[in-house]
């Protein structure tokens, strides 16, 4: 790829005036503008983000915080591609572009660590970087917190966060527990446990607090021995439906907060020789590709995944460009109805 340098040299004009063609291009006139650029095109040539952000007080670049510690699972939940997917798409469509700064959490790796959020922000201003997105990985919320207050523009992901220049993306995760609950009762239903997420962790809470609000509502029997703790992921589904069907009055039904652990306690019941949906109706969460293929396929609440990007995208760069702080941003959910439930 060519240099300023270079891209100067071949157009017969200044390092400086190839920088301004770039960066400030209404003060070159339109022929050399036009001429730099189109050697610019042939030789692929890019200008240096930093140095350009130097130049006009205002980055392209967007960093991405994701603790991808192999000991901490949250990376490797399913529904981040197609959040990931949204989020460049919508940056790049407006000229941003992504820099992820992910540790293995080790701060000794880039200098940097969830532990000490601190060095995340530092990093953050050498690079010269326009905002943030933050991506939970399980147990980040306490972290988060901090860069928010740090004055960086940031947009945090399944978090909720306040801050002087901070905003979050959240799906209706209570509206959508619900859904699932009312679905199951209205099947007829009385005996409905949950599998929940990890505790502490806030879309979890709120599905759980959506259960028991939909329990309420329906008039059955809220037990708290039908109240299970799981982590999101398919091994923590077994083991808890495992242990409610060990329950002298196992449950008829089971509202599962994540699909992974919606399958896993499938796995559970067809063990234990219980067949889905006939002695056992399930519902899961997110509604990732898994969801679909499983048999009997599953009755889920689906997330908006590729909006969770998009909207994290358009939150920050609306605050990177002063247009206005967007606030927190609720994405809807919605029932998707399977094979899971029966009829």
């Amino acid at each position: 790829m060519a240099t300023g340098r270079e891209i100067a040299e071949l157009c017969g004009v200044s390092v400086a005036t190839v920088s301004r063609v770039f960066n400030q291009p209404e003060t070159v006139n339109e022929e050399t503008r036009e001429r730099v650029l189109r050697v610019a095109r042939e030789l692929d040539y890019r200008p240096n983000e930093s140095a350009r952000a130097l130049s006009t007080k205002q980055s392209t670049m967007i960093g991405l915080v994701w603790d991808t510690d192999h000991r901490r699972p949250g990376w490797r939940h399913p529904y981040l591609q197609d959040l990931l997917i949204g989020l460049k798409s919508a940056l790049s469509a407006h000229g941003y572009h992504l820099l992820m700064l992910a540790t293995s959490g080790d701060s000794r790796d880039v200098g940097a660590s969830l532990a000490d959020p601190v060095g995340y922000v530092n990093m953050a201003r050498r690079h010269h970087l326009g905002g943030l997105v933050l991506i939970d990985s399980g147990s980040d919320a306490e972290a988060f917190e901090a860069f928010a207050q740090s004055g960086v523009p940031c947009v945090a992901v399944d978090v909720a966060v306040d801050g002087p220049n901070a905003t979050y993306v959240m799906s209706d995760n209570a509206a959508g527990a619900m859904s699932a609950v009312r679905h199951l009762a209205g099947l007829g239903h009385a005996r409905i446990a949950t599998i929940t997420g990890p505790p502490g962790n806030q879309p979890a809470e709120a599905r759980i607090s959506g259960y028991r609000k939909a329990m309420r509502e329906c008039g059955a029997e809220l037990r708290e021995d039908y109240v299970v703790t799981g982590d999101f992921y398919r091994a923590s589904g077994t083991a808890a439906m495992r242990r409610l069907l060990a329950l002298d009055e196992p449950p008829t039904a089971v509202f599962a907060a994540s699909d992974e652990m919606a399958v896993g306690a499938l796995l559970a019941a067809r063990a234990a020789g219980l067949r889905v949906p006939d002695d056992l109706a399930l519902v899961g969460f997110d509604d990732i590709e898994v969801a679909s293929v499983v048999d009997p396929a599953l009755t889920t609440v689906a997330q908006d995944k590729p909006g969770f990007g998009v909207a994290a995208a358009k939150a920050v760069m609306a605050m990177i460009t002063g247009v206005g702080r967007e606030g927190p941003v609720i994405l809807p959910t919605r029932l998707v109805v399977r094979d899971s439930c029966g009829s």
